[in-house]
């Protein structure tokens, strides 16, 4: 079984967003019984709460899930649970070593340094825009399922 966690500040936008479109990639392609997806927080302010309505708005769009996900935060045993720990962003990712204190552990890493963007994924709390946080949780989601199926498969 691979693990996967997405993690962010709050664990509210984009998280939780490439939570559900992973998810949903891997239902899709018949994969739910080798690959497990979560989220988190690097704070502590939204532990327990629902995705945002931003968030659950633009993944209705697309039929996509976000039914009993709950924000939480980053604890020291993700480490050794998850395979793969993705920030969204450059901050995630130095918080993430930070708070686990694994600073050059290869499987953090940020989450769209797999595309040829290589650039952070933009917080929609702050920026408004659902649409661009959603079109690079997709393209990211993708390139990294890709990458777990080889994985899978070379195993």
């Amino acid at each position: 079984m691979i693990r996967v966690l997405f993690v962010c500040l709050g664990n509210i936008c984009r998280s939780p967003m490439a939570e559900a479109v992973m998810r949903d990639l891997i239902e899709k392609k018949g994969l739910s019984d080798k690959i497990k997806v979560d989220s988190a927080a690097t704070s502590s302010w939204h532990i327990g709460d629902s995705p945002h309505k931003g968030t659950q708005a633009k993944l209705k769009e697309y039929g996509i899930s976000t039914s009993g996900m709950k924000g939480r935060q980053l604890t020291t045993s993700d480490f050794e649970a998850f395979d793969y720990i993705i920030g969204m962003d450059s901050s995630n990712v130095k918080n993430i070593r930070d708070m686990l204190g694994q600073p050059d552990d290869v499987k953090i890493f940020r989450f769209l340094d797999l595309t040829p963007h290589k650039k952070d994924v933009p917080d929609p709390y702050y920026t408004g825009d659902f649409q661009e946080t959603y079109d690079l949780v997709l393209e990211g989601c993708e390139v990294l399922l890709d990458k777990i199926t080889k994985d899978i498969e070379n195993n």
